[in-house]
């Protein structure tokens, strides 16, 4: 009798622990709007078109990623649902679209919107929301606040420690050069300017003979360039987005004019650049680096990069192979898919931005020791970069992988 009794009572346990366990299972999942057992929401804007409309291939190349992560099962067991709309690279647009991807789609987060003015139009209400503003594709150093701002992080390194690393590699081999700046007359320049000068210091003024600003809205910067070289600066720091830099170049080989010429990263893509400046006009032009070169054959056996071009050909293969904007895209959704993965079953807000807070990690196609690292008072992932110089068909690197953080 007693061990009847103890049976019932094991079988009434194991049938309460049965109908219990599926509600401690679904009590452990935490969703936030734009996630479910299914799906994760994930908005996005980027100019498709506008003066800027060359980085749309980023965005083309996330909805490519974000398909072929769907492909295979998604991020655990979730699909990716990614809407990503045109903001013309102009920042009251880019209000007007953010606002309908976080009040109307209901997205969890918005995930690298590009440009710094867009950016920074919307960087308030996506902190007043409490909705991260996560890998925004802009090197602003006003990206990296966590304390101001701890739903906002950056990605790449800040266009005003990428400066800095100019100013040292300049004070280093062409101390007494004279130098001329063309710069984009928004946040984006001005950071930059703020990193030569981080460097240059009292020199600044004594060194550099020619600023000339810009706008986004000017049709061509061939005024601008005229007027720098009247000043016979060595050196020509080129500061402007794809189809300025390269305008820039080819107006400075149409005088005749053969400064060392400094190009800002943002600008380096030999497809949406080099080819249109002409490759010949573009040859002998430094920049600086942290992702492999897609047209540089010493990675063709690299297993990041043969992983690239599987994926591209696969799903995106109308895409320039000469282009280095979809492997920056690339890159970016990797990162992204780590934090994912880290976030598990608790796809909260919140816990995205502890997960992207708590990075320490390589990606196979970045340039060998560059890493991504973050904390939750470090919202820089990635603070290193490589000097490099364009051969007339590709990037060549030079010199060691300095660190550009700014203290």
């Amino acid at each position: 009798m007693i061990a009847h009794t103890r049976t019932l009572a094991s079988l009434a346990l194991a049938g309460l622990l049965l109908a219990v366990s599926p509600l401690s299972a679904a009590a452990q999942k935490k969703y936030d709007p734009g996630a479910s057992d299914t799906e994760i929401k994930i908005g996005n804007t980027i100019p498709y078109s506008g003066p800027a409309s060359a980085y749309g291939i980023i965005g083309k190349t996330l909805s490519a990623y974000f398909r072929m992560i769907n492909d295979n099962g998604g991020i655990n067991g979730r699909k990716i649902n990614f809407i990503s709309y045109d903001d013309a690279y102009s920042p009251p647009k880019t209000v007007e679209q953010i606002r309908k991807l976080v009040e109307g789609d209901e997205v969890l987060f918005t995930f690298a919107t590009l440009g710094t003015a867009s950016n920074a139009a919307i960087q308030k209400y996506m902190n007043t929301k409490k909705v991260p503003q996560l890998f925004v594709a802009t090197g602003a150093s006003r990206w990296g606040d966590p304390k101001n701002f701890p739903w906002t992080m950056g990605w790449q390194p800040t266009y005003r420690s990428e400066a800095r690393i100019y100013a040292t590699y300049i004070l280093q081999n062409h101390p007494n050069a004279k130098i001329g700046v063309l710069y984009q007359n928004d946040d984006f320049g001005k950071d930059y300017i703020a990193g030569l000068k981080d460097v240059l210091r009292d020199k600044y003024q004594s060194l550099v003979v020619k600023e000339a600003a810009f706008e986004v809205t000017a049709p061509t910067v061939d005024s601008e360039i005229v007027a720098i070289k009247a000043a016979n600066p060595d050196i020509f720091i080129n500061i402007a987005t794809p189809k300025f830099a390269a305008q820039a170049i080819k107006k400075v080989a149409e005088l005749g004019w053969k400064p060392i010429q400094i190009m800002t990263n943002v600008s380096v893509s030999v497809g949406a650049v080099m080819h249109p400046a002409g490759l010949e006009a573009s040859k002998g032009v430094l920049s600086a680096g942290y992702q492999m070169d897609v047209t540089d054959p010493q990675w063709d056996k690299a297993p990041g990069m043969i992983a690239y071009r599987e994926f591209m050909a696969k799903y995106f293969p109308e895409a320039d192979k000469a282009d280095a904007a979809p492997l920056a895209g690339y890159n970016q959704a990797i990162g992204l898919v780590q934090v994912l993965k880290q976030c598990g079953d608790d796809l909260t807000r919140e816990n995205v931005m502890k997960q992207a807070a708590n990075l320490d990690f390589e990606i196979s196609t970045q340039l060998p020791g560059i890493r991504i690292k973050t904390s939750p008072t470090d919202f820089f992932p990635m603070e290193q970069l490589q000097m490099m110089r364009f051969t007339g068909e590709r990037w060549e690197f030079f010199g060691p992988v300095l660190d550009s953080h700014v203290d």
